[in-house]
């Protein structure tokens, strides 16, 4: 599956205006033609694109047709993970696979999203493919500190895939209060906290406006005592990613 010669002709380097250089989206979002018509006028060497493959499409075979065709749709190469775990396809199966998109193209780096500390290390385990990152669930209320713990001893990345709980966390009392003494959003305090663990913030805005102060967490910092109360204020509360779930759905493709 060679990847050469496959980048959209574009119509002339363009930078993001608002500095945002990592777009991550997925198979199961849907909107990868439409990302792949927008970064055709940007410089590719600017942007930092995520994709991910369903979980229903694990299997050998399966990974190949999804990968060539979010190539197809996004016009050029990526950082490819897997988007659940799926527990009906064997791991050593995907990761053998994904091994290869890693060795050949047209997948930069790969990684997985969704794995527990115990299926990272089963991943660890079964392949030698370096495993970049690991997108989660990760934020005030959900904090994982043995998921973290791991992802740091093997220099695997997190990445916080719903940093703000959905807004759920802009109720908290301590964000409440943070934003006053700061004068910054709740989403900022939320955002700035996770930076400030070292953790990749993946922040979906809509607005305008709402992108723009996003950006604005390097001008600033939150004081320790600030930050340890943020620490203090885990519930282990998912907002999206509970221990059991429905497995026959169609993201998964496991019949009842």
């Amino acid at each position: 599956m060679g990847h050469r010669g496959r980048h959209r002709p574009r119509v002339g380097p363009r930078r993001a205006r608002r500095g945002y250089a990592h777009v991550d989206t997925a198979e199961g979002y849907t909107n990868e033609n439409e990302i792949g018509d927008v970064l055709a006028d940007y410089d590719r060497d600017d942007v930092f694109l995520t994709s991910k493959v369903l979980p229903k499409n694990l299997g050998y075979e399966d990974v190949l047709r999804s990968c060539e065709a979010t190539l197809d749709r996004l016009g050029t190469d990526y950082l490819y993970l897997i988007h659940w775990p799926n527990p009906a396809i064997s791991l050593r199966e995907t990761l053998s696979v994904i091994e290869k998109l890693h060795d050949e193209g047209p997948a930069c780096n790969v990684g997985v999203s969704n794995f527990s500390a115990y299926q990272l290390s089963a991943a660890h385990h079964v392949s030698d493919v370096p495993i970049a990152v690991n997108q989660v669930e990760f934020h005030p209320w959900f904090q994982r500190p043995d998921l973290v713990d791991y992802c740091r001893e093997t220099d695997t990345v997190i990445g916080a895939a719903t940093p703000l709980a959905r807004t759920a966390t802009f109720e908290d009392d301590t964000v409440q209060e943070l934003a006053e003494q700061y004068e910054k959003s709740p989403a900022r305090i939320v955002l700035k906290w996770a930076v400030e663990n070292d953790v990749v913030v993946l922040p979906k805005s809509s607005s305008p406006e709402h992108v723009r102060q996003n950006l604005d967490l390097f001008d600033w910092d939150l004081d320790d005592e600030d930050r340890r109360r943020l620490d203090e204020a885990d519930r282990d509360d998912p907002v999206y990613d509970f221990p059991a779930r429905d497995w026959s759905g169609d993201v998964y493709g496991i019949s009842e």
